[in-house]
């Protein structure tokens, strides 16, 4: 309907703008709550695996300074548990010899973990360097000593796993 002066039409075209750009700005604000949602999922997501990769790293190393002559057969399937590639077949390949060594000077190395922090990671593959230090008795120090050890471990994710992949000692 219009009257004589076009209020009613003019108030018509004022009410379909103001309904598109309503639209316009929910649509807009949807847009921009999902994208701030998808960042927030990927910063939480990619701590996660910051996360994963720091604990995994922190075990495997907790594992390869922690070794007790008693208890080495368990010990060294703990270093192999996390351990993947190259890195574990070559601790596999040692393992014999090393029981046998480890057991013949009754070591005891007692690990602990001071920091670690990634170098470099992605969704796959990741770089740690680590600080730990291990009290170590055996036949030739039976007081003990203290050693500390900086490790630079390569980790893979296989199997929904971090798994250690090669170990450096590093200056």
């Amino acid at each position: 309907m219009k009257d004589i002066f076009g209020v009613t039409a003019r108030f018509t075209g004022h009410r379909r703008a103001l309904s598109v750009g309503l639209a316009a700005a929910t649509a807009l604000t949807t847009a921009l709550a999902l994208w701030l949602a998808f960042l927030v999922h990927e910063q939480r997501e990619g701590e996660q695996r910051r996360q994963d990769i720091l604990s995994a790293a922190r075990q495997s190393a907790l594992n390869f300074t922690s070794l007790d002559y008693r208890h080495y057969a368990r010990d060294s399937r703990n270093v192999l548990k996390n351990a993947t590639g190259g890195f574990k077949k070559e601790f596999a390949a040692q393992t014999e010899q090393l029981t046998r060594l480890v057991a013949q000077n009754k070591s005891v190395s007692q690990g602990q973990v001071l920091e670690a922090g990634i170098v470099r990671s992605d969704d796959r593959s990741a770089r740690v360097l680590v600080v730990a230090d291990s009290k170590v008795t055996n036949t030739a120090v039976p007081q003990g000593e203290a050693r500390t050890y900086r490790l630079q471990l390569d980790l893979v994710r296989q199997g929904g796993r971090w798994l250690t992949s090669d170990v450096e000692f590093v200056g």
